[in-house]
Protein backbone atom coordinates (compact mmCIF):
# COMPACT_ATOMS: atom_id res chain seq x y z
CA UNK A 1 0.00 0.00 0.00
CA UNK A 2 1.26 3.49 -0.85
CA UNK A 3 1.90 5.63 2.23
CA UNK A 4 -0.35 8.65 2.62
CA UNK A 5 2.17 11.42 3.44
CA UNK A 6 -0.42 13.45 5.35
CA UNK A 7 -1.07 10.61 7.84
CA UNK A 8 2.50 9.31 8.09
CA UNK A 9 3.75 12.87 8.57
CA UNK A 10 1.41 13.75 11.43
CA UNK A 11 3.26 14.82 14.59
CA UNK A 12 3.97 11.82 16.78
CA UNK A 13 1.88 13.07 19.75
CA UNK A 14 -1.13 13.05 17.42
CA UNK A 15 -0.25 10.10 15.20
CA UNK A 16 0.53 7.51 17.90
CA UNK A 17 -2.67 7.95 19.98
CA UNK A 18 -4.67 7.94 16.75
CA UNK A 19 -3.08 4.68 15.60
CA UNK A 20 -3.63 3.08 19.01
CA UNK A 21 -7.29 4.19 19.01
CA UNK A 22 -7.92 2.84 15.51
CA UNK A 23 -6.19 -0.47 16.32
CA UNK A 24 -8.31 -0.83 19.46
CA UNK A 25 -11.50 -0.06 17.53
CA UNK A 26 -10.49 -2.65 14.94
CA UNK A 27 -10.09 -5.24 17.70
CA UNK A 28 -13.57 -4.54 19.05
CA UNK A 29 -15.15 -4.41 15.58
CA UNK A 30 -13.86 -7.87 14.74
CA UNK A 31 -13.87 -9.60 18.12
CA UNK A 32 -17.59 -8.97 18.72
CA UNK A 33 -18.78 -10.81 15.56
CA UNK A 34 -16.08 -13.42 16.09
CA UNK A 35 -17.41 -14.21 19.58
CA UNK A 36 -21.01 -14.19 18.33
CA UNK A 37 -20.18 -16.73 15.63
CA UNK A 38 -18.21 -18.82 18.12
CA UNK A 39 -21.27 -18.96 20.38
CA UNK A 40 -23.43 -20.16 17.48
CA UNK A 41 -20.84 -22.81 16.67
CA UNK A 42 -20.99 -24.07 20.27
CA UNK A 43 -24.80 -24.02 20.51
CA UNK A 44 -25.53 -25.75 17.19
CA UNK A 45 -23.32 -28.84 17.04
CA UNK A 46 -24.14 -29.78 13.45
CA UNK A 47 -21.04 -30.82 11.52
CA UNK A 48 -21.84 -28.88 8.33
CA UNK A 49 -22.85 -25.78 10.30
CA UNK A 50 -19.68 -25.95 12.40
CA UNK A 51 -17.55 -26.16 9.27
CA UNK A 52 -19.32 -23.09 7.88
CA UNK A 53 -18.76 -21.27 11.18
CA UNK A 54 -15.07 -22.15 11.10
CA UNK A 55 -14.76 -20.64 7.61
CA UNK A 56 -16.61 -17.55 8.84
CA UNK A 57 -14.30 -17.20 11.85
CA UNK A 58 -11.24 -17.33 9.60
CA UNK A 59 -12.79 -14.73 7.26
CA UNK A 60 -13.32 -12.39 10.22
CA UNK A 61 -9.74 -12.91 11.41
CA UNK A 62 -8.34 -12.24 7.93
CA UNK A 63 -10.41 -9.06 7.72
CA UNK A 64 -9.06 -8.02 11.15
CA UNK A 65 -5.48 -8.54 9.93
CA UNK A 66 -6.23 -6.78 6.66
CA UNK A 67 -7.42 -3.65 8.46
CA UNK A 68 -4.36 -3.71 10.72
CA UNK A 69 -2.16 -3.92 7.62
CA UNK A 70 -3.98 -0.98 6.06
CA UNK A 71 -3.53 1.12 9.21
CA UNK A 72 0.20 0.45 9.38
CA UNK A 73 0.43 1.24 5.68
CA UNK A 74 -1.27 4.58 6.21
CA UNK A 75 0.58 5.66 9.34
CA UNK A 76 4.11 4.37 8.80
CA UNK A 77 6.83 4.67 6.18
CA UNK A 78 8.04 1.08 6.23
CA UNK A 79 9.98 0.00 3.16
CA UNK A 80 9.33 -3.69 2.49
CA UNK A 81 11.73 -5.91 0.59
CA UNK A 82 10.25 -9.39 0.13
CA UNK A 83 11.53 -12.36 -1.85
CA UNK A 84 10.02 -15.80 -2.48
CA UNK A 85 6.23 -15.37 -2.48
CA UNK A 86 5.66 -16.85 -5.94
CA UNK A 87 3.65 -20.05 -6.11
CA UNK A 88 2.02 -19.91 -2.68
CA UNK A 89 -1.53 -21.29 -2.52
CA UNK A 90 -4.46 -21.12 -0.12
CA UNK A 91 -5.50 -24.73 -0.71
CA UNK A 92 -2.25 -26.23 0.59
CA UNK A 93 -1.04 -26.81 4.16
CA UNK A 94 2.28 -25.32 5.23
CA UNK A 95 4.61 -25.49 8.19
CA UNK A 96 6.04 -21.98 8.51
CA UNK A 97 9.45 -21.70 10.20
CA UNK A 98 10.98 -18.36 11.12
CA UNK A 99 13.71 -16.74 13.18
CA UNK A 100 12.29 -14.82 16.16
CA UNK A 101 13.49 -11.36 17.14
CA UNK A 102 10.49 -9.38 18.36
CA UNK A 103 6.72 -9.40 18.91
CA UNK A 104 6.73 -7.40 15.66
CA UNK A 105 7.45 -10.70 13.88
CA UNK A 106 3.79 -11.70 14.27
CA UNK A 107 2.16 -8.71 12.49
CA UNK A 108 4.95 -8.86 9.90
CA UNK A 109 4.20 -12.52 9.14
CA UNK A 110 0.47 -11.81 9.12
CA UNK A 111 0.97 -9.02 6.58
CA UNK A 112 3.22 -11.23 4.47
CA UNK A 113 0.90 -14.24 4.31
CA UNK A 114 -2.63 -12.91 4.91
CA UNK A 115 -4.90 -14.34 2.19
CA UNK A 116 -1.88 -15.80 0.36
CA UNK A 117 -1.81 -19.07 2.33
CA UNK A 118 -4.24 -20.60 4.84
CA UNK A 119 -4.74 -18.60 8.02
CA UNK A 120 -1.63 -18.64 10.23
CA UNK A 121 -1.97 -20.35 13.59
CA UNK A 122 0.74 -19.96 16.20
CA UNK A 123 1.63 -22.16 19.14
CA UNK A 124 0.98 -19.92 22.14
CA UNK A 125 1.87 -20.08 25.81
CA UNK A 126 -1.06 -21.15 27.97
CA UNK A 127 -0.97 -17.89 29.94
CA UNK A 128 -1.87 -15.89 26.81
CA UNK A 129 -5.41 -17.28 26.82
CA UNK A 130 -6.13 -14.70 29.57
CA UNK A 131 -5.13 -11.67 27.46
CA UNK A 132 -8.30 -9.51 27.32
CA UNK A 133 -10.22 -9.97 24.04
CA UNK A 134 -7.24 -11.42 22.17
CA UNK A 135 -6.86 -14.56 24.30
CA UNK A 136 -10.46 -15.78 23.82
CA UNK A 137 -10.23 -14.81 20.13
CA UNK A 138 -7.14 -16.99 19.69
CA UNK A 139 -8.98 -19.82 21.46
CA UNK A 140 -12.02 -19.45 19.16
CA UNK A 141 -9.73 -19.63 16.13
CA UNK A 142 -8.25 -22.94 17.33
CA UNK A 143 -4.79 -21.60 18.14
CA UNK A 144 -2.97 -24.36 20.03
CA UNK A 145 -2.04 -23.34 23.59
CA UNK A 146 1.03 -24.94 25.13
CA UNK A 147 1.65 -25.23 28.87
CA UNK A 148 5.37 -25.55 29.46
CA UNK A 149 6.78 -26.93 32.68
CA UNK A 150 10.18 -26.18 34.17
CA UNK A 151 12.64 -28.97 34.90
CA UNK A 152 12.06 -28.42 38.61
CA UNK A 153 8.28 -28.83 38.20
CA UNK A 154 8.70 -31.99 36.11
CA UNK A 155 11.08 -33.42 38.71
CA UNK A 156 8.44 -32.91 41.42
CA UNK A 157 5.49 -33.95 39.23
CA UNK A 158 6.67 -36.47 36.61
CA UNK A 159 3.04 -37.16 35.68
CA UNK A 160 3.05 -33.81 33.86
CA UNK A 161 5.74 -34.96 31.45
CA UNK A 162 4.45 -35.10 27.89
CA UNK A 163 1.36 -32.91 28.48
CA UNK A 164 2.64 -30.23 26.06
CA UNK A 165 3.37 -32.85 23.41
CA UNK A 166 -0.13 -34.29 23.79
CA UNK A 167 -1.61 -30.79 23.29
CA UNK A 168 0.47 -30.49 20.12
CA UNK A 169 -0.81 -33.84 18.88
CA UNK A 170 -4.46 -32.88 19.49
CA UNK A 171 -4.04 -29.58 17.65
CA UNK A 172 -2.25 -31.19 14.72
CA UNK A 173 -4.86 -33.94 14.43
CA UNK A 174 -7.55 -31.28 14.09
CA UNK A 175 -5.53 -29.49 11.41
CA UNK A 176 -5.12 -32.62 9.28
CA UNK A 177 -8.63 -32.19 7.83
CA UNK A 178 -8.39 -28.65 6.43
CA UNK A 179 -5.80 -26.43 4.75
CA UNK A 180 -3.78 -24.79 7.52
CA UNK A 181 -0.57 -22.88 8.09
CA UNK A 182 1.15 -23.86 11.34
CA UNK A 183 3.70 -21.33 12.58
CA UNK A 184 6.76 -22.40 14.55
CA UNK A 185 9.46 -20.11 15.95
CA UNK A 186 12.13 -22.79 16.09
CA UNK A 187 14.33 -20.89 18.56
CA UNK A 188 11.47 -20.99 21.06
CA UNK A 189 12.12 -17.46 22.32
CA UNK A 190 13.02 -14.02 21.01
CA UNK A 191 16.63 -13.29 20.19
CA UNK A 192 18.60 -11.05 22.56
CA UNK A 193 22.38 -10.70 22.91
CA UNK A 194 22.12 -11.93 26.51
CA UNK A 195 20.28 -15.13 25.46
CA UNK A 196 22.75 -15.60 22.60
CA UNK A 197 25.70 -15.41 25.00
CA UNK A 198 24.03 -17.59 27.65
CA UNK A 199 23.46 -20.33 25.05
CA UNK A 200 26.95 -19.98 23.58
CA UNK A 201 25.08 -20.09 20.27
CA UNK A 202 27.26 -21.20 17.35
CA UNK A 203 25.30 -18.87 15.06
CA UNK A 204 26.12 -15.21 14.66
CA UNK A 205 22.57 -13.87 14.30
CA UNK A 206 20.40 -16.67 15.72
CA UNK A 207 19.76 -18.66 18.87
CA UNK A 208 20.09 -22.42 18.92
CA UNK A 209 17.10 -24.14 17.25
CA UNK A 210 14.90 -26.47 19.28
CA UNK A 211 14.54 -29.55 17.13
CA UNK A 212 12.22 -31.63 19.34
CA UNK A 213 9.04 -29.56 19.02
CA UNK A 214 9.56 -29.16 15.29
CA UNK A 215 10.03 -32.91 14.82
CA UNK A 216 6.88 -33.61 16.80
CA UNK A 217 4.75 -31.26 14.65
CA UNK A 218 6.08 -32.80 11.43
CA UNK A 219 5.32 -36.29 12.70
CA UNK A 220 1.86 -35.39 14.02
CA UNK A 221 0.81 -33.60 10.81
CA UNK A 222 2.12 -36.44 8.65
CA UNK A 223 1.42 -36.22 4.93
CA UNK A 224 -1.18 -33.48 5.49
CA UNK A 225 1.65 -30.95 5.09
CA UNK A 226 2.48 -29.99 1.52
CA UNK A 227 5.58 -27.88 2.12
CA UNK A 228 7.76 -26.03 4.61
CA UNK A 229 8.02 -22.25 4.27
CA UNK A 230 11.40 -21.19 5.62
CA UNK A 231 11.09 -17.47 6.44
CA UNK A 232 13.92 -15.13 7.41
CA UNK A 233 13.11 -11.69 8.86
CA UNK A 234 15.62 -8.86 9.14
CA UNK A 235 14.95 -5.44 10.65
CA UNK A 236 17.52 -3.20 8.98
CA UNK A 237 17.03 -0.53 11.65
CA UNK A 238 18.11 -2.90 14.41
CA UNK A 239 16.22 -4.40 17.39
CA UNK A 240 12.63 -3.19 17.61
CA UNK A 241 9.44 -3.53 19.62
CA UNK A 242 5.70 -3.19 19.07
CA UNK A 243 6.00 0.35 20.44
CA UNK A 244 8.48 1.10 17.64
CA UNK A 245 6.01 -0.26 15.08
CA UNK A 246 3.10 1.80 16.39
CA UNK A 247 5.29 4.93 16.68
CA UNK A 248 6.55 4.56 13.11
CA UNK A 249 10.20 4.10 14.06
CA UNK A 250 10.62 0.96 11.93
CA UNK A 251 11.56 1.99 8.41
CA UNK A 252 13.05 -1.07 6.68
CA UNK A 253 11.85 -4.69 6.92
CA UNK A 254 13.34 -7.42 4.74
CA UNK A 255 11.97 -10.94 4.30
CA UNK A 256 13.16 -13.99 2.44
CA UNK A 257 10.84 -16.98 1.91
CA UNK A 258 12.12 -20.37 0.72
CA UNK A 259 9.66 -23.19 0.04
CA UNK A 260 11.15 -26.55 1.01
CA UNK A 261 9.73 -30.05 0.51
CA UNK A 262 8.56 -32.18 3.42
CA UNK A 263 10.82 -35.16 2.85
CA UNK A 264 9.69 -38.53 4.30
CA UNK A 265 13.01 -38.62 6.19
CA UNK A 266 11.81 -35.68 8.32
CA UNK A 267 9.11 -37.77 10.00
CA UNK A 268 9.88 -40.22 12.77
CA UNK A 269 9.89 -40.90 16.51
CA UNK A 270 12.16 -38.15 17.81
CA UNK A 271 11.81 -39.14 21.45
CA UNK A 272 12.54 -42.87 21.17
CA UNK A 273 14.52 -43.32 17.95
CA UNK A 274 18.09 -42.16 18.63
CA UNK A 275 19.21 -42.56 15.01
CA UNK A 276 16.29 -40.47 13.72
CA UNK A 277 16.90 -37.86 16.42
CA UNK A 278 20.52 -37.47 15.36
CA UNK A 279 19.58 -37.17 11.67
CA UNK A 280 16.84 -34.65 12.40
CA UNK A 281 19.08 -32.51 14.58
CA UNK A 282 21.68 -32.49 11.81
CA UNK A 283 19.00 -31.33 9.33
CA UNK A 284 17.80 -28.55 11.63
CA UNK A 285 21.36 -27.39 12.33
CA UNK A 286 22.14 -27.27 8.60
CA UNK A 287 18.91 -25.31 8.03
CA UNK A 288 19.91 -22.86 10.76
CA UNK A 289 23.43 -22.44 9.38
CA UNK A 290 21.93 -21.52 6.01
CA UNK A 291 19.49 -19.12 7.70
CA UNK A 292 22.30 -17.49 9.68
CA UNK A 293 24.19 -16.88 6.43
CA UNK A 294 20.99 -15.53 4.85
CA UNK A 295 20.55 -13.05 7.71
CA UNK A 296 24.14 -11.91 7.23
CA UNK A 297 23.60 -11.31 3.51
CA UNK A 298 20.37 -9.42 4.12
CA UNK A 299 21.98 -7.20 6.74
CA UNK A 300 24.93 -6.52 4.48
CA UNK A 301 22.67 -5.40 1.66
CA UNK A 302 20.44 -3.24 3.85
CA UNK A 303 20.61 0.49 3.39
CA UNK A 304 20.22 0.92 7.17
CA UNK A 305 18.20 4.16 7.40
CA UNK A 306 18.28 5.92 10.73
CA UNK A 307 15.49 5.26 13.17
CA UNK A 308 13.09 7.93 14.28
CA UNK A 309 11.23 10.74 12.53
Amino acid sequence: MTVNPMLASLPRPIRVPLVVLLLALNVVAHVVPLFALTLLKLLLPLAAFRRACSHGLVAIAESWIGVNNALFGLFTRIRWQVEGLDGLRRDRSYLVLCNHQSWVDIPVLQKLFNRRIPFLRFFLKQQLVWVPLLGPAWWALDFPFMKRYSRETLAKHPELRGRDREATRRACTKFRHLPVSVMNFVEGTRFTPAKHDAQASPYRHLLRPRAGGLAFVLDAMGDALHAILDVTIVYADGPCSMADLVAGRIRDIRLHVCERPVEPSLRGDYENDAAFRERFQAWVNALWQAKDAQVGRMLASAAGPARGD
